[in-house]
């Protein structure tokens, strides 16, 4: 009764679909059921026979193959818009024996679970391209399996809602060339390093007049000091418009956790400073502005 109960209540959780085999096991039993009535062959009936059960009998066995696993979505990396990212979602099999040719889909893409042992669980990446910055909201994944014929092809919803914050996308001026155009580099100099060749990139006082009387532009190269810079980035300084300073803040605040380097950025009205939030969260402010 515990067995029937349970196999019950995993009937209501799967969807059944039919798919073309079924098509071609119903015509192929027909076929069998009229050979067998006309001509009254042992060699059709016993055909008929095994046809049927394999038919049968892959209906209960693709339902439980699907019904015992669990899946959710746990939090995985950070999202930013217009670049590829990935929600997590574990599959959990409850039973003690393994599930077998199943995929994880949502509404363009499916990621294959293969087989997963009893008692065991894996966790799959689904591929997502948020358009857009703020709070992102995905739904609508499910499970599904053919197993064991193709006759069917179940499915399992996931009745869950992931929920993320999607962050700005990080372009922009990277945070060395940032640096080198305000003019304040990791430290002060320190030692004569050498000449190199003028790109026009650099101070008129670092150029080495000796050489261009000879007719060779160079520059002075200098080894510095290093130390931390004090890097306050302005919200309305950084770009053009309010979509392109959040994606180049982002992109400086990035580099920073990378460089760990602290910062504060003056955002209108409010004063971000790494050493008082976490990046999370300073993320966030720029992805809900």
């Amino acid at each position: 009764m515990k067995f029937l109960h349970t196999f019950v209540q995993i009937n209501k959780r799967i969807k059944r679909h039919a798919t073309r085999y079924s098509i071609v096991l119903v015509v192929l039993l027909f076929g069998l059921f009229l050979e067998a009535y006309m001509h009254d062959f042992n060699l059709v009936y016993i055909t008929l026979f095994f046809v049927f059960s394999l038919g049968f009998s892959a209906g209960p066995i693709g339902l439980l193959n699907l019904g015992h696993l669990e899946a959710h979505y746990i939090r995985s990396g950070r999202l930013f818009a217009n670049q590829i990212g990935k929600i997590s979602v574990q599959v959990q099999n409850n039973s003690t024996t393994t599930s077998w040719s199943v995929t994880l889909h949502n509404e363009d893409d499916s990621v294959a679970l293969e087989q997963l042992k009893g008692n065991a669980s894996k966790i799959l990446h689904l591929p997502v391209l948020p358009t857009k910055r703020g709070t992102f909201i995905h739904k609508g994944s499910y499970l599904q399996s053919k197993y064991p014929l193709s006759t069917a092809r179940l499915v399992m919803k996931l009745n869950e809602t992931y929920e993320a914050i999607v962050y700005p996308e990080p372009k922009g001026l990277s945070l060395r060339s940032y640096l080198h155009q305000e003019e304040t580099y990791y430290g002060e100099e320190k030692e004569f390093d050498g000449l190199r060749a003028y790109d026009g990139s650099q101070r008129l006082s670092s150029i080495h007049w000796a050489s261009v009387a000879k007719g060779d532009m160079s520059v002075k190269v200098f080894s510095k000091e290093t130390q931390t810079p004090k890097l306050v980035f302005n919200f309305h300084t950084a770009a053009k418009n309010d979509e392109d300073r959040l994606s180049q803040l982002c992109l400086w605040v990035l580099e920073c956790e990378k460089q760990n380097l602290p910062f504060m950025i003056q955002m209108p009205k409010k004063l971000l400073m790494s050493r008082k939030e976490s990046t999370d969260d300073i993320l966030e402010t720029l992805a809900k502005y």
